[in-house]
Formats: structure tokens, sequence, C-alpha cells
């Protein structure tokens, strides 16, 4: 079991000391023994590695680990591939729910998944292809980009949703991103659900597709057509095949992104799963980077939309690392309604209810995670705004101070300035407010009162983010606007030297 969890130099962070509850150390639960690796040297200051791993050196100002015993590392397609990297922490607030460690898409029942190793990665041998498939049709949300330049996966899934409500299978493919490449790109997506769809006695409209990786090329497609026999043959509902799956659509994430938990519904019990990718070219104005959801309720397809859409609304969208947003972003959620609870089909239900928040718990984990691991960050930042006219203006200023550049850069210098929040919340958008009711706190700081400066600690709210940036934590910032009923939370992370390093060097 062991080799399962190898780690690549070139692709190991620590996920260390996080303060957020339940956060997972090493893949899928299995302690294994450090292994040696190549020192790599750097200017970098190291963070302490967490419990029970061994530091190698430092990347991207993280510090880089062991997670694994050494195995040699497939080089041949078809194989698992070197970099089943380390999950990120577990973000899922406290609720109506219990988390399921370990968990992921295979977590809830009627559904299988497989990656693996296509060589569609330009370089290393990380699963670079995966594939979700349900027993039985499963009902079906999406959610995309609002990108015009939209990749053909994207087209392709649009168009596919407006003559169904089901489907059965999607694939996904690392590498290349698909997007701006035309015809001949349309065609590519074409010809790989219909060879999904072969493969698994299936209809081409019973196939969705998501791709990332480099804008302008095509997929390699002699290569993912050749695996995916193998891709099939491998599919399976156990949880490793479920975090194979979330390895399998990364590019620049430096963890897997997973999480899973549990409901009732009435005296039903139901498994919702997910995961996703993203760490780059994040920026709220849609879905998610790429994101496959799963569940076992039995949802009427119209409320599972609107739920789905709400979902995403309230936890994708209020995400940014660098405020570009992909051609190609996208999030698919599929129910298979295997659980055996009576339909749901009122949205004013408690099932209904619960379903909504409960997804949307499990979606703003994911987001979170996306923002966490932003390229190059060193802190989870987290605005949260209270006492708007409405929802709508408080998520407008959350967002804007979350993606403000000068918040970023100050919170990677551990400045508390706060007059950068401050104009953020100004610019938002947002103008149904009284600018002297505007306090702001950082941490447990106060800084602002009453739209008036306070007298502050200056080194203790510093500390409070270095502290945050020693273990990979999260800063906290509290916007307060009135007394209105409005409240508003995005995520972000700040903004470190490595992310110019990181695209700067990396070819789009």
């Amino acid at each position: 079991m062991a080799s399962l969890c190898t780690t690549s130099l070139l692709n190991r962070v620590a996920l260390s000391g996080s303060t957020q509850k339940n956060s997972k150390a090493n893949v899928v639960g299995i302690s294994c023994p450090a292994v040696k690796l190549p020192t790599q040297k750097s200017s970098l200051a190291t963070r302490p590695a967490p419990v029970g791993f061994e530091v190698l050196a430092v990347r991207r100002s993280h510090t880089i680990v062991a997670t694994a015993a050494a195995t040699e590392e497939p080089e041949e397609q078809g194989q698992l591939g070197s970099a089943l990297i380390p999950s990120s922490p577990d973000f899922v607030t406290e609720g109506p729910w219990t988390v399921i460690p370990g968990g992921g898409v295979t977590t809830p029942s009627g559904f299988k998944a497989a990656g693996m190793y296509a060589n569609l990665r330009s370089s290393g041998t990380r699963p670079d292809l995966a594939l979700l498939v349900a027993d039985k049709p499963a009902v079906v949300g999406g959610s995309f980009t609002k990108n015009v330049v939209c990749a053909a996966p994207v087209t392709y899934c649009k168009q596919v949703l407006e003559e169904k409500d089901t489907v059965r299978a999607v694939l996904v493919n690392a590498g290349q991103a698909n997007a701006a490449t035309g015809e001949l790109g349309w065609a590519d997506a074409v010809a790989s659900a219909e060879a999904v769809a072969k493969e698994l006695g299936l209809s081409a409209n019973d196939v969705l597709l998501e791709s990332t990786g480099v804008i302008g090329k095509r997929i390699k497609m002699a290569e993912m057509l050749g695996a995916l026999p193998e891709l099939v043959a491998s599919l399976s509902a156990d949880e490793v095949s479920g975090l194979h799956c979330a390895t399998a659509i990364t590019t620049t994430d430096l963890a897997y992104k997973s999480t899973a938990l549990k409901i009732m519904l009435g005296d039903t019990e139901v498994c919702i799963g997910g995961c996703s990718k993203g760490s780059g070219m994040i920026h709220p104005n849609m879905a998610t980077m790429l994101g496959l959801v799963t569940c076992d309720a039995d949802v009427e397809p119209k409320l599972w939309q609107s739920i789905v859409k709400t979902a995403s609304i309230k936890s994708f969208n209020q995400i940014t690392v660098d405020g570009d947003t992909s051609t190609n972003d996208c999030v698919l959620a599929l129910t298979s309604g295997a659980a055996g609870n009576p339909q749901v089909s009122d949205p004013a239900s408690p099932e209904a209810q619960i379903l909504q928040a409960a997804l949307t718990a499990l979606l703003q984990a994911l987001a979170k995670c996306i923002a966490w691991d932003g390229e190059g960050a060193t802190v989870l930042l987290e605005c949260e705004v209270n006492g708007a006219a409405s929802d709508e203006d408080a998520e407008l200023m959350s967002k804007a101070v979350v993606g403000s550049s000068l918040v970023k850069a100050a919170v990677y210098g551990r400045d508390p300035n706060w007059g950068r929040i401050a104009a953020a919340v100004g610019y938002s958008g947002a103008t149904d407010w009284d600018p002297t009711a505007l306090c702001i706190s950082l941490g447990d700081t106060l800084l602002m009162q009453d739209g008036q400066p306070t007298e502050f600690d200056a080194s203790a709210a510093s500390k409070y983010m270095k502290d945050a940036g020693d273990v990979h934590g999260t800063v906290k910032i509290q916007v307060s606007v009135g007394d209105g009923p409005g409240q508003g939370f995005a995520w972000g992370c700040d903004l470190s030297y490595q992310y110019v390093t990181i695209n700067a060097e990396y070819h789009t």
C-alpha cells in the first residue's frame, strides 16, 4: 500500500500545522516512513514540518516533505505515476453533517472513479487522466466559466446539458486546456466523448468533459485514446480510486482537494463527495476552476440544478488568487439516487434545505482548499463582512478585499495596513452603506471603528499574520458596515514574490 503515496521532490508541499479542524496530513490516511530525496537549496526561510514528516527541501516558500516510502518512479503510460500529492486541510465547517475522513467522489453510492498517468503532462509522472462513472444515469447540474474564450470541453458540456438532465460519465485530462484551439480542438472534444462512450457501452451524450492545462494546446489524443482501455479497467468505488481521480485533475496544485460528508434526509443516510483543482488563474466569476461532485440522494433534476448553482455562487464564486478567470472553469455535480430516499422535489422542504446547506458547506471547503493552495501562497485569507444591506453587497465587499493586490501584498509582508482594506470595501461596488459605520478587525485586533482609526498594537497584529504564515494557516479579516442583514464571505491568499516567479516560468 505504501507505493500508493509515493512522493516526488518537485511536487511536495508541507501541510504544516494548520489550525483547521480535522486537517489531513497523510495520503488517504496511510502513515508512511519518510523518504530521503536530494535537498534543493533555497534562500527562503523554511517552515516547520508537520508532526511525523521529514523536511526535505523548500519550494514556493513551502517546506517540501516526504509522506511515503520510496519506490521507483514509473515512466510508462498506464502506471500510477509518482506524485500522489498530499491532501489539503479539512475546511468543512461544523453543521448537521459528519465529515468522512479520506472521502471523495467515490464515497456516495453509485459511483466509480479512476486516475492514471497517460503521458499527457509536459513533465513528471503524476496521474493526468481521470474518469468518473455512475452505475446508472445520474441527475447532473453544472456551472461554467463566463470567459468568452471558453474551452471546447466547456462548450461541449453546455450543449449536452441543454438537451438532457442525466449523464453517466465525466472524463478529465490535465496537461492541455484544449482552449483557443478552434475547430480541431472541438473535434478532439467530440472524439474524446465518443471514445469514452465506446469503452463504456454508452452514447456520446452520456459523457461530459473537463480539461485543464496550457491554453492553446490541443489534447494529446494518441496518448489519451491509448490509455482509455486501462483507465476504464481500473474503475473502482474504493477510496484510493477517488484519491487517484482527485490527483489526476491537478496542474500546479501542491495538494489534492477532496472531501466528503454525510447527512440524514429523513430516515435515510445520504453522502456527498467532491474534488477540485486550482492554484493559479483563479478569480470569482463563475463556478470553480475544475470540480467534480457526487451525491447519492434522489433529487428532482431542476431542484438539483438549482441547489448546485446556489452552492457554487456561495463558494467558488467567492474565491480569488490572482484576478484571472480561466477559460476552462467548470463544476459538474452528479447525484445517483442510490441512497434510496424519497425523492426531494420541494425546495421549501427540510430535506431540500439541509441538502442545500450541506452541498454549500462541501463546495466552500473545496473552494478554500484552492485559495489555501494559491500559487506562492503562505496563508489562506478570509474576509467576513456583516451589516450590509444585502448578502449580495456583503459578498461584493468581501471579494474586493481578498482580491486587492495591495491587501494581499500587505498580508504577505505581515503589515496591518488597514487603509487598503477600507479602500477595497469602498470601491467594491456596494453603495448602500454608511462609511461612518465602517469597522475593521484583523484577527482579534480592532483596526478601525465607526469610520475612525483606533490605537492598536501594530506588532501584535503583525505577529498574528506571521504566526499564521509560519504554519500556512488562516488570516481572518472582519468587516462591519452597519446593522443590515447582509453577510458575505470570500477567500483568497497573500501575494508573494514566488507567485511572480512561478507564472514567469509557466508557459501559458
